[in-house]
């Protein structure tokens, strides 16, 4: 089930929130320098439970990025000089650190993204075992000796960095995202120029300061923050910059396409993690309480906004009734609210603009025909940004809930017949993501596997990130992998070196 928000964690956070939040970075870092934009703009940070605003930061354009960008390519001539063993000992460093202030930590997450805080310590372990196990990674980029055909020849290959790297990370996992991305780059030996969400700009700002505080050189991580308005130039400019060597991007598709096509002029490094449409499959020979407590756990954390959530629940015509009946169960136990309130387990969503997309899904929904089973409307006595944990089911194609990732705490509910019926609405689209699927039949589990069109399966399980994993995507949901030794492959550079005329 979803993690809840006990009365002892609430309160340790608060204490540690109420000690620290004057101390929040609220500029730019740039060269090791805390800096405004040239202009003097700034936005606006918003609790998006609250509404209130929480801090103001630099609204940084193309000119001020451009500086970060100079930085980072010369902090990266004795960055990819430091040994492996050097470089470790760093990341082991801001590891420590963020680990020391899980707490603070969390209370930012729980500000920005309005998670409940236990899901917010939750994203802080996720996150910070990313600086952890790329710590010992860096340590583990492991070349080749290959067997030569030539007696007087021998093959060597080599790992090396790939250079300055431009990271654009989302709002809804603030932490994650960046140390997924940054651990590996940092540990292969490149630098950064980090474009966080102009929602969650303040996380990567205190990411910034622990990295500082663990010795890591100025210019080899740098933050620049940017409005919703400056962030298409900023993209555009990292994309094409020739100093910038490497782009890894986590968002939308629609996005990542654009990015994807900036980044040819330069044919620089592309990984896209980019947007699910999940489906969520249950099978007759399924354990249906176990699969009950998989979909709420993968369908409502961080209120649905998440790129692995189930989208789509396609469950077999013998168990639907039931399963349906159950997830209702759960889904009304669900508790809405500021994340900071001991009980909430339901955060709001992150702005105006995702409340209008679940409303238009929803309504969209309701006037095709669709059954509103509980929920289906804004919670407006919550919070003007907080949407009903919503059930739908008399689900048909022509619908937007059928095709759309909704990014919402809506469950649709799809009923099918036969296993390969099945599998034909769950391969029904351009993303391939993540997939989810409950089966007791091990031969089916096998098949079903296999046969989904996605780059990652959890087999009777809900939850499926994990450090040790390589995370990400087929068709249109993306390019590369991320976490897992995988992860160093974005950032490296293969050098094959032939040593010729050898006498032996």
């Amino acid at each position: 089930m979803l993690l809840r928000s006990s009365q002892g964690i609430t309160r340790s956070i608060i204490m540690c929130a109420q000690r620290y939040s004057t101390m929040w970075p609220t500029k730019a870092y740039v060269n090791g320098e805390w800096c405004d934009a040239k202009s003097g703009k700034t936005f606006d940070v918003v609790n998006p439970a609250t509404g209130k605003t929480i801090a103001t930061v630099p609204d940084l354009d193309a000119s001020d990025v451009q500086v970060a960008i100079n930085a980072a390519n010369d902090a990266f001539n004795t960055w990819k000089k430091t040994t492996a063993k050097e470089r470790s000992d760093l990341l082991r460093n801001w590891y420590n650190i963020l680990v020391k202030n899980k707490d603070y930590l969390a209370d930012i997450v729980t500000s920005e993204a309005g998670k409940p805080l236990a899901e917010s310590l939750g994203e802080v372990a996720y996150g910070n075992s990313f600086v952890e196990w790329f710590s010992e990674e860096a340590r583990r980029t492991y070349g080749e000796h290959v067997p030569s055909p030539n007696k007087t020849k021998e093959i060597l290959m080599i790992r090396q960095p790939l250079g300055p790297v431009g990271l654009i990370t989302p709002w809804n996992f603030p932490i994650a995202m960046i140390t997924r991305k940054a651990g590996a780059a940092l540990a292969a030996g490149c630098t950064c120029v980090i474009k966080p969400a102009e929602n969650t700009p303040i996380t990567a700002l205190v990411l910034a300061k622990f990295a500082e505080d663990a010795g890591i050189p100025k210019g080899v991580i740098n933050i620049v923050t940017t409005s919703r308005e400056n962030t298409p130039e900023i993209g555009k400019l990292l994309c094409e910059s020739p100093d910038i060597y490497g782009i890894s991007f986590t968002g939308s598709t629609e996005v990542g396409k654009l990015l994807y096509k900036q980044c040819s002029s330069t044919v620089k490094r592309v990984g896209l993690e980019l947007g699910g449409n999940a489906p969520f499959v249950v099978f007759n020979e399924a354990d249906i309480d176990k699969a009950v407590a998989g979909a709420m756990a993968s369908k409502f954390r961080n209120c649905g906004q998440t790129c692995v959530s189930a989208n789509r629940f396609i469950i077999q015509k013998n168990v639907f009734t039931e399963f349906v009946d159950k997830l209702k169960v759960e889904m009304d136990k669900l508790v809405m609210g500021d994340g900071k309130t001991c009980g909430v387990n339901l955060g709001p969503l992150i702005n105006f603009a995702q409340a209008d997309k679940v409303d238009r899904i929803v309504n969209d929904a309701k006037n095709k025909g669709a059954t509103i089973i509980t929920g289906g409307k804004r919670a407006l006595s919550v919070g003007e940004r907080f949407y009903e944990p919503t059930l739908i089911t008399n689900v048909t194609k022509d619908m937007a809930c059928y095709v759309e990732e909704i990014f919402g705490p809506v469950a649709v509910c799809i009923e099918f017949d036969t296993e390969q019926e099945g599998l034909e609405i769950a391969n029904s689209t351009n993303r391939g993501l993540a997939g989810y699927f409950y089966s007791n039949d091990l031969s089916q589990v096998w098949r079903v596997a296999k046969a989904l069109e996605v780059g990652m399966v959890g087999v009777n399980e809900g939850i499926i990130s994990a450090t040790e994993a390589a995370f990400g995507g087929v068709k249109e949901s993306g390019l590369g992998r991320e976490g897992s030794r995988h992860g160093m492959d974005e950032y490296t550079e293969i050098k094959y070196i032939c040593f010729g005329n050898l006498e032996y």
